[in-house]
């Protein structure tokens, strides 16, 4: 086998990863920025909105079709701020209270941003090690293929 047929299956895993990385990074800095607003009147939550976004593969192959219906790579669509309603915080003395003494607060729960920053956290070290992966198996196929 050549080095060029081994070469779009490990830039697919490289480029699914590396896909994967950027996405969750993403999602921390979106979750950290949530937690840092959770008490900032005015602040609405945001969220991320992810779609899966087909890896380019080489045409010809019964395995090249399959990649391309199987092998997706995450793509951050937007970024979305929730349109809930805020929640009410009674503090007649602020500045920006109502005219009942009511202040619009963020609605970030912190327990559910918390959650969801470790589930990032955690698929961003999976695509890491994947990542990682990918590239010693491809220099280990480089190095078969050199001797």
């Amino acid at each position: 086998m050549t080095s060029s047929k081994l070469l779009p299956s490990a830039y697919s895993s490289t480029a699914i990863s590396a896909a994967g990385l950027s996405a969750n990074r993403q999602r921390l800095n979106i979750a950290a920025s949530n937690l840092a607003n959770a008490e900032s009147v005015g602040y609405r939550r945001r969220d991320i909105f992810l779609t899966a976004k087909e890896i380019p593969s080489v045409e010809g192959s019964f395995s090249a079709a399959l990649d391309r219906k199987t092998l997706m790579a995450p793509n951050v669509a937007a970024v979305i701020e929730d349109s809930g309603p805020q929640r009410l915080q009674y503090q007649p003395n602020h500045p920006m209270a109502n005219a009942a003494g009511y202040v619009e607060m963020p609605n970030v729960n912190v327990v559910e941003t918390m959650t969801d920053m470790m589930s990032a956290s955690r698929l961003y070290e999976a695509n890491a090690e994947a990542f990682k992966i990918s590239q010693d198996m491809s220099s280990e196929g480089r190095k078969i293929l050199s001797a």
